[in-house]
């Protein structure tokens, strides 16, 4: 089997002739990587490594008017860089990392909810490069399996408002987060109904990225979770569906409590399998949830991969190999999240060797 069927059978519960290994990435990882195996090119790296990759593409907001004006307006902090919902970027470094930190919350000062229609950095769907994209969906889609760019509600919301603002405006704002929320799922409607009808015939998996697990426990209660996101996850999911598009959703933490919930509103694949936060145990998971679920990620990234041996990332590798990959199915292994700068070459290239060697048996 090939990469992209490899992936797929998985992701359709049929036969493989191994389990496959992804990994996730910071860009210092990636040049690591490239140098090493003397490639350049992103989906060669990908080839040369022998990774049964899930390739992410990303989209361009194109500038309003004139190609030469700019999309964002100044940030605050002289790069004039802003996300697309209007949140401003600062460049942070730290050490060998550099990360993009979101600045100063737009909607931190907003109170009424009918002042939100005069906000002035909703984005527009129509300013989206879904000609450039599809491309990148077209050429990913040869080898490997894709998926879109992520959509986002309570992300969105809580970079917009700021985490603390935000997480008190489930408890006492209601209307206003509604409101925001409303505009935030339309306007992420409209942008996947327009990728989907140009790149529907490129696109394997979408994904909804809503961090609701922290290190301990849920970041919010399942009662508040199906308040405001129950109906309006499970809306994504079906329109998803609805294109033959699978849903790939990442919780990062400890949201256990959750699953059947997000089982119920139509995730086909939940990421990353934190397994070292309370109720994320990899054979409980498995127990309960693999006939429904299936499980990517898993390799623990906050010790073993950046931190441990050779031999500790092997064997880290295999137990989650014949827990989450028991019976050779439902599980497509990875690097639980992003392999940070500094992570040994030796421990990713162990990972990857540990499942192509032993994800047959």
């Amino acid at each position: 089997m090939n990469a992209r069927e490899r992936v797929l059978a998985v992701l359709n519960r049929a036969p493989v002739d191994r389990i496959p290994v992804d990994i996730w990435h910071t860009p210092e990882i990636y040049t690591l990587l490239a140098e090493h195996f003397g490639v350049r090119q992103e989906l060669r790296l990908y080839q040369r490594m022998g990774l049964d990759k899930i390739v992410w593409s990303k989209v361009s907001y194109l500038p309003k008017g004139h190609p030469e004006q700019q999309p964002v307006t100044d940030g605050g902090d002289g790069t004039g860089r802003r996300t697309m919902w209007g949140v401003p970027i600062r460049v942070m470094n730290t050490g060998t990392a550099t990360y993009d930190e979101f600045g100063e919350p737009p909607l931190r000062q907003y109170k009424d909810p009918a002042a939100l229609k005069d906000y002035p950095y909703w984005p527009e769907p129509e300013r989206l490069d879904y000609n450039g994209l599809t491309e990148n969906l077209r050429e990913a889609s040869k080898q490997f399996v894709t998926n879109s760019p992520q959509v986002s509600l309570l992300e969105t919301y809580c970079r917009m408002r700021g985490m603390e603002t935000a997480m008190l405006d489930l408890m006492t704002a209601p209307e206003l987060v509604d409101a925001a929320l409303d505009r935030i799922e339309e306007c992420q409607t409209e942008m996947m109904k327009r990728l989907f009808a140009k790149a529907g015939a490129y696109i394997d998996t979408t994904c909804i990225s809503d961090d609701v697990g922290g290190q301990n426990g849920l970041l919010i209660s399942p009662d508040t979770w199906d308040r405001f996101f129950r109906a309006r996850v499970k809306r994504w999911c079906e329109l998803i569906h609805s294109y033959d598009v699978k849903v790939f959703y990442h919780s990062d933490g400890s949201c256990a409590a959750l699953i059947p919930r997000l089982i119920d509103a139509g995730i086909d694949v939940l990421n990353p399998i934190q397994h070292i936060c309370p109720g994320m145990d990899m054979t409980a998971l498995k127990d309960s949830f693999g006939d429904r679920l299936i499980f990517h990620g898993g390799v623990e990234n906050q010790r073993v991969l950046p931190f441990g041996s050779v031999h500790e990332v092997r064997n880290e590798t295999l137990r989650c190999l014949r827990t989450l990959g028991r019976n050779r199915a439902g599980y497509i292994c990875c690097s639980c999240h992003n392999i940070q700068p500094g992570t040994p070459l030796g421990n990713i290239l162990a990972m990857v060797a540990t499942v192509q060697a032993e994800g047959a048996r």
